[in-house]
């Protein structure tokens, strides 16, 4: 085991912590980027590695990359990506601001890359984070674990791998390798395609009404070829999401301030309003092609798949090799049984914190985890160590902090911080006497 000390390590090397991590290189504090790393639990880095379909676009525009709202200069810009590989044109000729998901993975691996100072670590998956007191119980940093047997001492801490997958409570009982959750679709798709019954195409229901289960839905006529996928959704049938450009600009990096202004009720009430901008929705265009293609199996004569809406998932078990759910019909009240061979799930995240920030959280003594306007929790009383959080803050910092619209400038925002702190000598507790409001700290 080898003990590797870092001033400000980031778990993830997602678009939040690479925007992070381009941030600090740009910062004009070499220092403090050089003494950065971030932990990459796989070999490389992938966007929604699980739902890497070739037809799957990006529903956000290549302008929100990882710079451009911040920096409009930077090396880092998606389009310098396509740039350097000669790409350039060709995209500029799809007119299109929306590029596939694949394009935008291979552009978060370059900018992986391209760093001069911030390192990356592969295969180095974070077992759990621990804190580091000091003798009278202030937090001085952290110690990580990783599941090679090396461990990582940091002063400063940035969690940006997202949530943790939700499996409803239903679904908890049933085979696991016949339990497919949307984080696992790719890696676990071949081998449960392998469940069919002998000589018989695979049985496979789908779970959810938004983006994710419904890429599934399309994206099993593929892997399963032969099978009528079912998808089940609560809601009377799917829905696209809000678009116009007066919703839009409620995610601008700007409406985070008057958001974290507002009371707490005003938020939750936000928040409603804004559900279907991002969640139990699925993107217009994506919505037609799915349309389209239930109407040619019809007209063709070729085997139907289904889309049931009001639909809900009461109860499921396994019978012999058969998964057998019992499903409410919510317009009438009655219960039918279906029978399948795996049933994977749309059903998105657990809304809380994700399990290593609770479990730090414990460790420290917290009955909780709160976050100040720049993404810092508070540790307690005279701690010098900082937690940052990127991407579960939704609660105080809006709808967009799980998406890529204001990485760039939220980068900006933790980067200054980071930076102000060692500039002024400063440790998270001096800091919180001060506005929790951004400074602007330009980065």
């Amino acid at each position: 085991m080898t003990v590797h000390e870092v001033d400000v390590l980031m778990i993830g090397a997602g678009p939040a912590n690479l925007a992070l991590a381009v941030a600090l290189e740009e910062c004009g504090r070499a220092g403090v980027a050089r003494s950065a790393m971030v932990l990459e639990q796989y070999e490389d880095v992938k966007w929604q590695r699980n739902l890497m379909l070739p037809w799957a676009r990006s529903q956000v525009s290549y302008v929100k990359d990882l710079v451009t709202l911040r920096n409009p200069r930077s090396r880092f810009s998606f389009l310098n990506f396509m740039y350097e590989r000669g790409e350039l044109d060709e995209f500029v000729n799809l007119g299109t601001f929306n590029p596939f998901r694949w394009q935008i993975s291979a552009y978060l691996q370059w900018v992986a890359d391209s760093l001069e100072q911030v390192r990356v670590r592969y295969n180095a998956r974070a077992e759990r984070v621990l804190p580091i007191h000091s003798e009278s119980g202030q937090v001085l940093g952290f110690t990580v674990p990783l599941s090679d047997g090396d461990t990582i001492l940091c002063r400063d801490l940035v969690i940006g791998g997202g949530r943790d997958a939700h499996v409803p409570e239903v679904f908890r009982g049933l085979p696991a390798e016949r339990v497919v959750h949307s984080t696992e679709f790719s890696t676990r798709v071949a081998e449960t395609v392998g469940l069919a019954r002998p000589g018989k195409p695979l049985r496979p229901v789908v779970v959810g009404g938004a983006q994710s289960a419904a890429e599934m839905f399309m994206a099993l006529h593929q892997e399963a070829p032969g099978s009528s996928p079912t998808l089940l959704l609560r809601a009377i049938a799917l829905k696209d999401y809000q678009t116009s450009k007066f919703v839009n600009e409620l995610f601008f990096p700007s409406f985070v301030d008057e958001f974290f202004t507002m009371s707490e009720e005003a938020r939750a009430k936000v928040l409603e309003e804004m559900h279907l901008t991002n969640y139990g929705g699925l993107a217009g265009p994506f919505l037609e092609e799915l349309y389209t293609m239930l109407y040619k199996q019809k007209m063709l004569g070729q085997p139907v798949s289904t889309i049931r809406g009001s639909a809900d998932v009461v109860g499921s078990r396994a019978d012999g090799d058969e998964i057998v759910l019992d499903v409410r019909d919510l317009k009438h009240g009655t219960v039918e049984q279906i029978r399948c061979d795996a049933v994977f799930l749309g059903t998105g995240f657990d809304p809380r914190m994700p399990s290593m920030v609770r479990g730090l959280a414990e460790s420290i003594g917290l009955d909780g985890v709160s976050v100040n306007r720049r993404y810092r929790a508070d540790l307690g009383e005279g701690a010098h160590g900082a937690l940052y959080l990127q991407g579960v803050n939704e609660a105080t910092h809006g709808i967009s902090d799980s998406l890529i619209s204001v990485l760039a400038q939220r980068s900006a925002e933790i980067a200054g911080d980071i930076v102000e702190r060692r500039v002024t000598g400063t440790g998270p507790d001096e800091d919180r006497r001060r506005s929790d409001e951004s400074v602007g700290v330009g980065v």
